[in-house]
């Protein structure tokens, strides 16, 4: 009588790769990817007023960066595996209730979607800290721009055009890309992530640990990285079409100016071939003194906006170079037993980011023109030059430069644009 064996792959789940990490960025990058030059369209449509647009940008804005900070608070009660699967469902129903296109279901979809980014987003950064080893970081970062190159190149333009030839189409490919997300993600079984200790005593409130994030340097440093990196991304993705329309050039520019940008996230392992050849630091600097120049240059009075928009153009490209190094001095320097906690503190770079910007954006048009904010945006990755000198020398350098660069169709990491606005 032969004995029936259970599959192995069902005994005992499979290990988690930084392939697999990556191939869950990419159902990610292709959800949002479709959806980041739509959704403005659409809340201008339903809402008809770019004040109250704004307005409800600000507001969804301030509940995200909350929920983010919340997320470790809640994974004590609620855990991981269910609250990433709760984050995909939202996403999911976000997409869906938007077809409806009423103000109420379009603020409520745009709604779902940047809370499901945000809980999402925390919880795969704990997952990529528990499993992705410290010396396959540099690795990780790259495959995930890589893996997610198609849905951030393809996706902005292919979302307006499929949104002017039948509008519910953009949102159910998200839908279904989200779906696939949940589903990639089950398949890789990788339940609550690694437990490390366990403390005697939780903390009193949800915010305790903001204490040990201001103590360490290099994770303050990193964040502050993180944050003005996306703050180039938003200057980028918001400003530059309003910019283009200004100036006579035309309201579908700024679409395609991002997904050629987004195309050059296919060189990311060229990117890591030069940071292994340096060093995360001279990676990070090189990519925030270009594209701080370059950002500069656009924003001078010089009379020509298609040299602005190139500029911009090239800029963008040093701030993909940021988005395959400018997180490492984060992730490098995190203690094992604070994954989940400082996860959410680096996940809050997204909300800030777009809370700081229109901020800024607002108070520099009150004196100045659009093109102010190219310079404001410009000021502030110099600030990020100035302040990677403390970075050390051989930061990540011993543990990046002993792994062999990844095979272009077999590698093993926004906005992409990884810091880009959340839709």
């Amino acid at each position: 009588m032969h004995e029936r064996r259970i599959p192995e792959w069902l005994r005992h789940a499979p290990a988690p790769s930084v392939r697999g990490f990556a191939v869950l960025a990419g159902a990610e990058a292709v959800a949002r990817g479709i959806l980041i030059s739509v959704y403005p369209l659409v809340m201008y449509e339903a809402l008809g007023d770019a004040r109250l647009v704004s307005g409800v940008y600000f507001v969804i804005g301030v509940i995200s960066l909350l929920i983010g900070l919340m997320v470790p608070y809640l994974i004590r009660y609620i855990p991981r595996r269910y609250l990433y699967s709760v984050g995909a469902m939202m996403f999911v129903a976000g997409a869906l209730v938007t077809i409806l296109q009423t103000p109420v279901m379009v603020v409520t979809g745009l709604a779902l979607i940047t809370f499901a980014v945000v809980i999402t987003f925390v919880c795969f950064n704990a997952y990529v800290l528990d499993y992705v080893a410290k010396f396959e970081l540099g690795r990780f970062e790259t495959s995930r721009l890589f893996y997610s190159a198609a849905g951030w190149t393809a996706g902005p333009a292919l979302g307006v055009v499929l949104y002017g030839w039948w509008r519910p189409a953009p949102f159910l490919i998200a839908a279904v890309a989200a779906a696939g997300m949940l589903g990639v993600f089950l398949f890789m079984r990788l339940g609550n992530g690694r437990l490390i200790t366990r403390r005697k005593r939780a903390p009193t409130n949800p915010f305790a640990y903001f204490g040990r994030f201001a103590v360490q340097p290099r994770l303050v440093t990193g964040w502050i990285f993180a944050v003005i990196r996306s703050c180039g991304w938003w200057v980028y993705v918001v400003y530059l079409p309003i910019y283009a329309v200004q100036n006579g050039l035309g309201d579908t520019l700024g679409g395609i100016a991002l997904s050629i940008t987004n195309g050059a996230l296919f060189l990311s392992p060229v990117m890591l071939w030069f940071m292994q050849r340096s060093s995360v630091r001279m990676a990070v600097r090189t990519g925030f003194l270009m594209s701080a120049l370059l950002f500069l240059l656009a924003g001078l009075p010089h009379g020509v906006p298609m040299l602005a928009v190139a500029c911009l153009m090239a800029g963008s490209l040093f701030l993909i170079l940021l988005d395959v190094s400018a997180g490492l001095p984060f992730l490098l320097a995190v203690k094992p037993s604070e994954r989940t906690e400082m996860s959410a503190i680096y996940s809050s770079f997204r909300d800030v980011s777009g809370i700081v910007t229109p901020g800024v954006a607002w108070l520099v048009l009150l004196a100045a023109p659009l093109s102010g904010i190219f310079i404001a945006g410009g000021a502030g990755l110099f600030a990020c030059w100035v302040l990677a000198r403390t970075l050390h020398p051989r930061l990540g350098r011993a543990r990046i430069a002993a792994e062999p660069a990844p095979a272009v169709l077999g590698v093993v990491e926004p906005p992409a644009g990884g810091g880009a606005p959340t839709v």
